[in-house]
């Protein structure tokens, strides 16, 4: 689990933030909490988005934050709808962020801030425009 690097308040109020995120936005977002021990994380994360389905959302709009704290690793990957729009660069600065607030042991304020501007990134080019089901779940898994 999450153990010494979020609450179990943490990871509620991370699910609340990414059900916030993308009430205005076709989009997708999830969180995946890796505790393994793989060599290849970037790998792993991959293999997370396509057991999530991430990449079956009908505008290929989902993001996948893909945590392991043990290791210090982050991949964030986003489905080839979003990605276009955005570009490396957006990822590169997210995940710059993200990684420096890890560092200073702030993975709770890293994670939801993160989430909540890929929410905005994702209403700018994916709003609501008629009905907004929600193609996947916004609980966080964990490895």
């Amino acid at each position: 689990m999450a153990g010494n690097f979020l609450t179990s308040q943490q990871i509620a109020s991370l699910v609340e933030a990414i059900q916030s995120a993308e009430e205005h936005s076709t989009g997708e977002i999830r969180v995946h909490i890796d505790s393994n021990s793989d060599n290849d994380s970037a790998k792993t994360a991959f293999r997370v988005f396509e057991e999530l389905c991430m990449g079956k959302t009908t505008e290929r709009n989902a993001v996948l934050f893909h945590v392991n704290f043990e290791r210090k690793y982050l991949t964030i990957i986003g489905d080839t709808g979003i990605h276009e729009k955005v570009r490396q660069s957006y990822w590169d600065h997210l995940h710059d962020y993200i990684t420096s607030e890890f560092a200073k042991g702030n993975y709770y304020k890293a994670l939801k801030s993160a989430i909540l501007e890929t929410g905005l990134e994702l209403k700018k080019h994916f709003p609501v425009t008629g009905e907004n089901p929600n193609q996947l779940s916004n609980e966080i898994t964990f490895s």
